[in-house]
């Protein structure tokens, strides 16, 4: 994609800056929008690699520790590159139908990790049981809309502090409010 994103990218602006002829941009892909879809998958894929790595790291660990890793892996990864977060967060909402379907699939796949890590947290007796999956969701929106309001400039915070306030939301979700089953 170009510096001015997806879409006011041209096929022939690509191909140039990857010094490919659009012959050869065509041989791989059918539209641009082939290109972002593929980005997409390749993003959240390193960013999954991320996760599981830290998870598998952390196996047997308290909560507290498992969530901090496991986020933080996935912040570092995720914002390693700007062009990672503007694919994530930004480039790929709303360009179509199949684009956000693909999206809400993989929204659906980081919920069901968070859930795993719930159900697993429950088993230690460090989570409430109760189906985690609602707050799973509103935790990606969460973890979207700040990474985003972070890396354009618009929350004054380091990283780390707001990974810190990210693992704080993840913890209130999964741990039992006092007096509260």
């Amino acid at each position: 994609m170009s510096a001015s994103g997806y879409r006011a990218t041209t096929v022939a602006a690509l191909s140039e800056a990857a010094g490919l002829s659009t012959r050869q941009f065509y041989e791989e892909f059918r539209t641009l929008e082939d290109v972002l879809a593929d980005l997409h998958l390749q993003v959240n894929g390193w960013a999954e690699e991320a996760v599981l790595a830290a998870a598998a790291a952390t196996e047997g660990r308290p909560l507290r520790d498992r969530a901090d890793a496991i986020f933080r892996a996935y912040a570092r990864n995720v914002t390693a590159d700007p062009r990672r977060i503007r694919i994530t967060f930004v480039e790929i909402i709303g360009v179509s139908p199949r684009l956000e379907e693909q999206r809400l699939a993989r929204r659906s796949l980081w919920v069901d990790l968070i859930c795993d890590e719930a159900v697993a947290a429950v088993a230690r007796g460090e989570a409430a049981r109760r189906d985690h999956r609602l707050a799973a969701a509103a935790f990606i929106g969460s973890v979207n809309g700040l990474l985003h309001d972070w890396s354009a400039g618009w929350v004054d915070a380091t990283l780390d502090e707001v990974v810190d306030e990210l693992v704080r939301q993840l913890l209130s979700i999964l741990r039992p409010l006092e007096g509260h089953p």
